[in-house]
This record gives C-alpha cells, structure tokens and sequence, in this order.
C-alpha cells in the first residue's frame, strides 16, 4: 500500500537497465518504415527521453499494428513511467503476436508480473509456466519465475488474512515541503526528523529536518535540524538515538569520503550539534553506505551497503562501540536475515530486540515486502512477513515502529508518469497480530550533584538482572544534566550511574509478572553524593528472600559494582550497614539486619578486599527513611547501604 524511494536522489541510487529486443534476429514488421521509426526511437529510449520515443514507436505501430517489438518498448516504457495498465496492454499484444517466440519470452514474465500485481493468480501461473520451460530464457529470468512462483502461492493465501490498516498523513508536517521521507522519532516521541526536500528537481538538496510536538500535542513546522546538517550537498537518511542526542546520517559525494555516500555522526550537547564526522573505515568503504539505524544506546548501528563479499548486491551489516569508544569492524548480519537478493532500510527497534527491514529475496507479494525477526539468545528468528494489506505488489520500505511497539511511521510518495511529485510521512496503528514481542518505555530525568544541584555528566549503565550482562549505557548532557535509559519488557534491570570523585547510584527495575512498572515512563532526579566521610548510598540491587539472608544469584552484579568502585578508590573505607522495616520483633530485626549486612562484607572480603577497609553493621528498624505505614515505605526501609568511613 505504500512505496518508499527508490532512486538515486533518494540516497538508494537502484539503477535499472533494460535490453533492447532487437539487433540479433530479424524483425517481425517487414515495413520498412515501421522499423526506421523503432530504430530511430530507441536513441531516445536510452537516454531515458520517453516522450519522443512514444511518439515515434506509436508511428510504427500505425504503420504495422502487429509490429512486437513496438509494443515490447512501449511496455517497458510505461513501466518505467509506472503507467502499469498500458505497460500490460502493450504486453498482451506482444504474447498474443508471439506466443512461442524464445526471444520475446521475457514479456510473458513481464506480462506475469502484472497479472500477479493485479491478484489475477491463474494467468500469471500459466505465463510463468511457459517461461519456465522455454528454452530461450536466461538463467536470471528463471530464476526469477520460480520465485515469483513462490510468491504466488504464498500470496494467494495471505490475502485471505488481510490485517487491519487505516494510514493517514501525519498532521502538523503534511506538505509543508513536496519531498519527505525516511522518518525517525525519539523515544517519548516528541520529536520527529526526516530527510526533505524543497524542491523535487535536482537542485533541491536533501536536509534533515525535524518537527516538535507541541504542548497542544500536535506536530509543529518543521525546520532545519542543525545548520551544520544543511549544508549545499545531500544529507539525509538518519537514525537517532533514544534520547536524541547521537544522530548518524547519510553524507554523499563528501570531500574525503571513503565511497559515493558514507555515514557520519553528530552528537548533541545541550541544545547544538556537532559538526559531522565520519565514521572511519571500520564502517565505510569504497562502496555505498546509507540507511543507518541506531541501538537506543547509540552504541550498535545496522546499515545497508553493496560492498564486495556480501551475500547478495546489498546486505544489512552491523557494528558496535566497545568500551574504548571505537567503532568495531562492520559484519555481515549473516543468512538469518540476508538473502542472495538485496537486503534494505533495516529498523532496530529500541528493545534491541525487533529488527524490521525490507526484503526482495524472501517469499512476498513481489518487490520489496516487510519483514520482522527477534532475536533471542544473540540468534535470529526466522523472518515474518508482515503481512497483507501493508505489504502488496508495490516496493515497501523504510519502516519506523514506536517504543510501545503501536505505531508506525514511513513516507508515500506519488508517482506520475514516471515523475515524482510529492512523497508525505504516513502513520498507522500497528495490527496487534505482528507487534513486538517485549514493549519498550523509559526512565529519564537529570544527574545532579547532591549538594549543590549542579547538572553532572555521568556513565548511566542498564544491567539484565537475569542474564547478568551489560545491555546499554548512555552519558548524562553534560550541560544540561539530562539523561533517558530504555526499559523492555522481559526482565529485571539495574542501572547504575557512575562518575568519579562520586558515589555510584543504582536504581532497580524488576519486571517480574507485572510489567506495569515499566509500560509507563518513569521519571527519577538522580543525585550523585561525592565521595565524602559519613555519605551514604543504596544499595537497591541486593536481594534476598523474605526472613533470610543468603545472597540471591541476581544480586552479582551489584556486588561486582562494589568491589570495582573499591578498586577505583584504593585510598577509602566503608561500612556495609543493613537496615528493615518495622515488622516483626525489634531484636529479630536487628539480628537479620546484622546478618544480612555480614554476607555482603563475606562477600567483599571473598573477593579480595581487605578487612581493614570494611566494617558492616544491622540497624535494624531503627534508621527509617520512609513511612512503615505502606508497603512502598516498608519496602524502602528494607535496604543495604554503604557508608563512607
């Protein structure tokens, strides 16, 4: 139902050639007259001057009405130009005149391909039948009746299961420039930025735009993401991290690019961007790079590019940051995802989870249809078609999906004899039937010094609980001490924020059953307590099972917190101090407190660190710092600090 763009002034740069049937066989019109103006047509006809070859092939055909080679150029003509039903008149005459012809055999596949497009399964299976057979075809067009075979079927099927979609242009940003496309949100969704163009002829560059939402809720004008992101060549097709602020984009045609179009970086501080870089020859090569998509993190971007050694003419590659903040060497994705055909416009959705992208090599509804695979356990799942009516005969492409996994946003352009006249951003409400798996929300708020409130740019880590591995990690604005962190449904998280001369804070997230915690936005004020005697710190990520006070497994990570910042800081002593609520009897609580606060000091002591740096201590119920009156506040009070001595 919706095209995305395909040409080379949309960074895709798809060129397509066609064979002229002509030259190594005698013509089927023996007038003369007729083949001097097919002859004289097809100078025109290469250098893409449609019109005057129209004219002169529809002499020819005035001349000899039977005259095949006309009608196959007129048909590839009108294709070319997107007018499909004359495209298909054109190709039943050439069947009708030809129908054992070996050289005209690539017109039955064309003639298949309309029929297919126009759900009329029958006729395109008999044509293609015929192709198969024929002895005349090339290897390329076998091969491309046999999937279109595949298609076939699977589309006959799937359309009997059409999905609920209603698209709708989006309010606010709707034709406020001819050309947009390749949509981005951040994740409270309140920004929007695309590529646009002012002007659909080519001196018109591509820029990257973006539109605010308003307090109405409504988007607003769209202008200029950055001046330095405007500049007079072609910048576009941009990915964005969750939190805004990391921004990886399309640059063609650079001063020392590796390649026709390279990927470049810009980060935001405070209110402005960075002057773009280039990314370096970890991800950019002499090939063509473009359609980047970013981890919420911004630390793993999957792009697309026709580099030498792929799978087929474009695959999908993937890179990451490692912790010295280099880009690590692009790698193929691998035969989960790519086919031996083009792989294009890959969408990571911020689970990390859900890769959307679009795909010409698998079973569909011809061109390029949608697809989805999760991954689990670092393997892909086998890819999902999305299925009828978002996906149809026409090219899909260039999918962006919001963090609750509801909505979806892409542009459709209109084409007009061959023109493009407009391209508009979309969105629809995703069918609950192909959502993610695991929704995504946020926390987000400002690190803070804790006593003097000034804004502090902090490491901010989201350690899986269950898994026990680092999943994200994202820095504070340094200016602005904002921050945002991605929580996915699935599974119990710890995010610590760190930065030195500071005690570390860690908040805990726990999924459990109920992942009410984190279907909503949280917003958390973080501050940091400087490393000072008497300051104390939560440890929120020890756990332990009600009345006992062996260490649970998932409680690791926090230890390993401890011990590290206790490298860090070679020169400090703590005390391990244990704390409950007010249930139960007094001296029970103060025993279990005191227990509880002496497996944390083993544990220390176990791993290397010296007796005469640690001290531990059970208060019991005698320190609250929230009311005993509700089960928030006991859980509160339930706590393991510790205190700088």
């Amino acid at each position: 139902m919706f095209r995305t763009l395909f040409s080379c002034i949309f960074l895709v740069c798809v060129v397509a050639t066609s064979t002229l049937a002509q030259s190594t066989h005698a013509y089927t019109s023996k007038s003369k007259k007729a083949i001097g103006f097919y002859e004289e047509s097809t100078n025109y006809y290469v250098r893409r001057q449609y019109g005057p070859a129209i004219t002169l092939l529809e002499k020819a055909l005035h001349k000899d009405k039977d005259f095949a080679e006309a009608h196959f150029m007129l048909s590839k003509i009108y294709q070319t130009m997107h007018r499909d039903e004359l495209a298909k008149i054109h190709l039943e005459q050439v069947v009708r005149l030809q129908p054992d012809n070996p050289v005209f055999v690539e017109a039955h596949y064309m003639l298949a391909k309309q029929y297919f497009a126009q759900q009329q399964y029958d006729k395109a299976k008999q044509l293609l039948q015929k192709v198969s057979t024929s002895s005349g075809v090339s290897k390329l067009i076998r091969s491309e009746a046999q999937q279109l075979l595949i298609n076939i079927d699977y589309a006959r099927e799937s359309i009997k299961h059409p999905l609920p979609y209603a698209p709708h242009m989006v309010e606010g940003i709707a034709n406020q420039m001819p050309l947009q496309y390749f949509p981005v949100l951040t994740v409270d969704q309140q920004e929007l930025i695309f590529t646009g163009r002012r002007g659909v002829t080519p001196q018109y560059d591509e820029d990257i735009y973006v539109s605010r939402k308003g307090t109405d809720g409504q988007w607003q004008k769209p202008e200029p993401l950055s001046d330095y992101l405007s500049s007079p060549l072609n910048e576009g097709t941009c990915t964005i991290s969750a939190d805004g602020r990391t921004l990886i984009y399309t640059f063609c045609d650079a001063k020392g690019g590796f390649g026709s179009c390279d990927l470049y970086i810009s980060r935001k501080t405070g209110d402005q961007w960075s002057p773009g870089k280039n990314l370096g020859p970890s991800i950019n090569t002499s090939a063509w790079e473009s359609q980047p998509t970013l981890s919420a993190d911004g630390r793993t971007i999957y792009f697309v590019s026709d580099r030498k050694g792929g799978m087929g003419s474009r695959d999908i590659y993937v890179s990451s940051l490692n912790d010295s903040l280099v880009w690590s060497q692009a790698e193929n994705v691998g035969p989960a995802i790519n086919t031996s055909k083009d792989e294009i416009s890959p969408f990571i959705h911020v689970n990390g989870q859900t890769l959307y992208f679009s795909s010409n090599g698998r079973p569909g509804f011809g061109g390029y249809d949608l697809y989805f695979a999760e991954r689990k356990d670092q393997q892909w799942s086998e890819p999902k078609n999305l299925g009828y009516p978002i996906n149809t005969h026409e090219d899909q492409a260039g999918l962006f999906i919001t963090a609750d996994g509801k909505d979806a946003y892409y542009s459709q352009e209109l084409v007009q004899n061959g023109d493009y006249l407009s391209s508009q951003i979309y969105t629809f409400v995703i069918p609950k039937e192909i959502r993610v798996t695991n929704r995504s929300s946020y926390v987000y708020g400002k690190v803070l010094d804790a006593v003097t409130k000034e804004p502090l740019k902090a490491a901010i880590e989201l350690i899986d609980l269950k898994a026990q591995h680092k999943i994200a990690e994202v820095s504070s604005d340094s200016i602005q001490g904002d921050y945002m962190m991605v929580l996915t449904e699935g599974s119990d998280y710890a995010l610590y924020v760190n930065k030195e001369n500071y005690l570390f804070q860690s908040l805990s997230f726990d999924d459990g059953t109920d992942t009410s915690e984190i279907s909503e936005p949280v917003a958390i004020d973080i501050y940091l307590q400087p490393i000072e005697k008497g300051k104390e710190t939560v440890l929120n990520n020890i756990f332990f099972d009600t009345d006992k006070y062996a260490i649970k497994d998932r409680s690791e990570p926090e230890l390993n917190k401890i011990i590290t910042f206790m490298k860090q800081n070679p020169g400090i002593r703590i005390a391990i101090n244990g704390h409950t609520d007010n249930v139960g009897q007094a001296v029970y609580n103060q025993t279990l407190s005191a227990n509880r606060a002496k497996a944390v000091y083993d544990y220390l002591i176990n791993a290397g660190i010296s007796t005469d740096r640690l001290a531990y201590k059970g208060y019991g119920q005698t320190k609250p710092i929230a009311t005993n009156d509700t089960e928030e506040g006991r859980q509160q009070n339930r706590r393991i600090t510790f205190e700088v001595l």
